[in-house]
């Protein structure tokens, strides 16, 4: 038997790691409200959570009555194709179960495409401010990632179409973009997939679709037959207000659904998420006024950063992004008042928090904490 030299056992295993993983920064969602409890000593009760783009109301009654079904049958593996959930996307989206992939959030579904599609030295192509997990799954393979400069905060896809070169494999456009809140016009995204090299998959991220308008909503998913090579995103994490079971989605061709599935994990989607997706999906009532509901609070929110003199960008989601000055000042400012909100200086915006829509009581109190969040920051600059 031949002896390991001991140099071998001087290396660290993480050294071992490809470097291109060693060098990512991991991925830090927003402050959750019972580390905040235990860091200030605060009741988790009194603690309001404007963060990480959740639905305040809870699910809905009927998603809620599907968990509790799917719960008694714990002990069984859930379904790994989805089939009745898939069948209900189908007939909703006038597509075949074979051009769905479920994932664990729409998150995955991302990660399934970067997996499928890129190797060490590829490209990816990205808008600057734009949701940060595309850069994440294209360092993670070994790709190279184009951050393309935004168009006042949102997407110039102009200037997208000229970031592809040969070596591009994946484009990711997000639309309404996180965390900027901005949006475009199905015309111009159909306009955009039409340009893009049959070569080169291009993801359009909708994962808050749903909180637009319904003449406003998105098209894409009916392009797919005529661009083959695009991949429509949704989630169930953000109008149907079940962030908490990770369940999302992907529309696509059947050819490219199928290599997605094979790296696919076999169980990647829980029973009691599949159960409590199915239920939502047909709770309309509950997405409209969940819509009604975010609506109201961006109007609320815009009222109130007016008052206080702030800049704001018109958001098509559930968040609106205000520049505040010293961001992270104010932001620790709010967390000792029990508000919760997320810095973006990560996203190239050092000034600016991102504000999650609450219920009005959520809204009111993060409007009257803002301000005396904002006084405290400046006192502290005066002195």
């Amino acid at each position: 038997m031949s002896s390991i030299t001991s140099d071998y056992h001087d290396v660290p295993a993480i050294h071992r790691a490809p470097e291109y993983v060693r060098a990512i920064a991991p991925y830090v969602g927003g402050k959750p409200i019972e580390e905040l409890a235990r860091e200030l000593r605060l009741d988790p009760a009194s603690i309001v959570k404007l963060a990480s783009n959740e639905n305040p109301r809870g699910p809905g009654r009927e998603a809620r009555e599907a968990i509790a079904r799917a719960a008694a049958e714990l002990q069984r593996y859930p379904d790994g194709n989805g089939y009745a959930l898939k069948q209900a996307l189908a007939r909703r989206h006038s597509h075949s179960i074979d051009e769905i992939v479920l994932g664990n959030g729409s998150n995955d579904v991302l990660e399934l495409v970067a997996q499928a599609f890129l190797r060490p030295g590829d490209e990816t192509v990205y808008s600057r401010h734009a949701f940060i997990v595309y850069a994440l799954a294209t360092q993670a393979r070994g790709a190279r990632g184009v951050e393309v400069p935004a168009r006042q905060y949102g997407h110039d896809l102009a200037a997208i179409r000229d970031a592809i070169t040969p070596k591009t494999r994946i484009v990711f456009i997000a639309n309404p973009n996180n965390p900027t809140g901005t949006w475009l016009a199905a015309e111009a995204v159909e306009a955009f997939v039409a340009a893009v090299p049959r070569d080169v998959i291009v993801v359009v991220d909708e994962a808050y679709d749903d909180y637009l308008e319904p003449a406003q909503q998105s098209p894409a998913i009916g392009w797919i037959g005529r661009h083959p090579h695009l991949v429509v995103t949704r989630t169930f994490s953000k109008a149907f207000g079940l962030a908490g079971l990770r369940i999302g989605y992907g529309v696509m061709d059947a050819e490219v659904a199928a290599l997605l599935n094979r790296v696919r994990q076999p169980f990647n989607v829980s029973a009691i998420a599949q159960a409590a997706a199915l239920a939502a999906l047909a709770d309309t009532t509950y997405v409209e006024e969940s819509r009604r509901i975010n609506r109201e609070g961006l109007r609320s929110f815009e009222d109130g950063f007016a008052s206080l003199g702030l800049e704001w960008l018109p958001s098509r989601g559930n968040f609106v992004l205000v520049r505040v000055g010293d961001a992270m000042h104010v932001y620790q400012a709010l967390l000792e008042r029990g508000v919760i909100v997320r810095p973006v200086a990560n996203y190239g915006l050092p000034e600016w928090l991102r504000i999650t829509v609450g219920i009005p009581a959520e809204n009111a109190r993060l409007l009257v904490a803002l301000g005396e969040a904002l006084a405290a920051a400046r006192g502290c600059a005066d002195g």
